[in-house]
């Protein structure tokens, strides 16, 4: 009789583990598919502000609120980059008008030049679109922070990007790629953007 409590009880025992484990993992999967996202870097084209190969957090773009210009998003269309997620700057949103003076480098967003202290260098490429552009309704316009090495809003394969193409907000890096510079990963650089 005593064997069989204990064989009981070490049966329930399992049973509670492997129905926490499982409650668990189901917890984990659902906010990492409804609430945050890791999303690895990929290229030069947010340099300096963030390297090749850095892990982000982001934030599902339903619970992150209003896009504002500034906000460092990840965005996917399926027929740019071949579908692949890419990581930009919002420069201006819906109604704003953006014109590029690639002679001085300089972005005007609705006539005021920005103060971008964050970029690698001024904005001479252009990659084919007409400026000045105003941003259309539920759009936004992206810009790479390493500005001559970006494929962005610039390019007309991409242009404005409508906001329901933005898979989250970026809040924070996790994870330093290594620096194109010096090859070793800077840890004083994890935290919020």
């Amino acid at each position: 009789m005593i064997v069989e409590e204990t064989k009981a009880q070490a049966d329930q025992g399992w049973y509670s583990w492997l129905r926490t484990l499982v409650c668990v993992v189901l917890a984990t999967v659902l906010v990492f598919t409804l609430v945050v996202r890791v999303v690895r870097v990929d290229g030069q084209s947010m340099r300096e502000t963030l390297q090749n190969g850095d892990i982000l957090l982001t934030v599902n773009r339903h619970l992150a609120g209003e896009l504002k210009a500034g906000d460092i998003v990840v965005v996917k269309k399926e027929y740019f980059e071949d579908g692949k997620p890419i990581v930009k700057r919002i420069i201006a949103t819906e109604g704003q008008t953006v014109d590029i003076d690639f002679d001085e480098g300089v972005v005007y967003v609705d006539g005021q030049a920005l103060e971008e202290d964050y970029i690698r260098e001024p904005t001479y490429l252009d990659e084919g679109l007409a400026f000045p552009i105003t941003v259309p309704e539920g759009c936004i316009f992206l810009l790479g922070d390493n500005r001559n090495n970006s494929m962005d809003s610039r390019d007309p394969s991409l242009g404005p990007v409508d906001i329901r193409c933005v898979i989250g907000k970026a809040v924070a890096l996790v994870f330093p790629g290594k620096s194109a510079e010096t090859e070793k990963r800077e840890f004083s650089r994890i935290g919020g953007l």
